[in-house]
This record gives C-alpha cells, sequence and structure tokens, in this order.
C-alpha cells in the first residue's frame, strides 16, 4: 500500500479551525467531541493534513499551571478509584461560601 503522507514537510495553513454548520469538514468521530478545532496544514503536493485540538476553558486551566493541586487530584483520583473514599455526607444543605471556607481551614 503506498504511503498516504507523500512528502513530510507541511505548511500551517490556519490554526482553530472550526467545522461550518453542517459540519463540511467532518472526516471521523472527532468532531462529536464538544470544543474541537482543527489546525490545517498543506504540503508541496497540495495534500492536506487536519491536525485536531481541543481547547481547555480558562476556568479549568488554573490547574496545570498548579503543580500541587494537579497532584493532589490526581491523588484523589487515584484513591477513589481504589475505594478508598470517606463518605461525608451530603453537602448540599451547606451554602457555597461555607463550604470554600471550610476547604480553606484545612
Amino acid at each position: 500500500m503506498a504511503t498516504l503522507i507523500k512528502d513530510e514537510h507541511f505548511e500551517c495553513l490556519a490554526e482553530g479551525v472550526r467545522p461550518d454548520s453542517k459540519k463540511r469538514i467532518l472526516l471521523s468521530k472527532v468532531l462529536e467531541m464538544p470544543g474541537v478545532t482543527f489546525d490545517v496544514y498543506q504540503n508541496d503536493l497540495g495534500q492536506i493534513v487536519l491536525d485536531p485540538r481541543q481547547s481547555i476553558s480558562s476556568y479549568e486551566v488554573w490547574l496545570l499551571h498548579n503543580p500541587k493541586a494537579l497532584r493532589s487530584l490526581i491523588r484523589g483520583l487515584k484513591q477513589s478509584a481504589d475505594g478508598k473514599t470517606k463518605d461525608l455526607g451530603s453537602f448540599a444543605a451547606l451554602p457555597r461560601m461555607t463550604m470554600m471556607r471550610c476547604r480553606q481551614a484545612r
């Protein structure tokens, strides 16, 4: 079978390209994921490559810039997966600000 990529030199033509309302750049199930954009590359032979990307919201990206919090999250997820959890009951009745003060007190 012939190699699909005949020239490995690609020039970036666009970044963050999104499918239109008819999803006309649909090539795979990647478009079923919310927030997917594409970088579009073309080589000297006219071959085009769409490189899928996903963005992280600014509300969540802080975690990637805080190694201590990220390690804590990973440790908590592992403990949960291993069944090492402790049921503290529902926090639904507590106001949001009270819960934030409880976390800061630890």
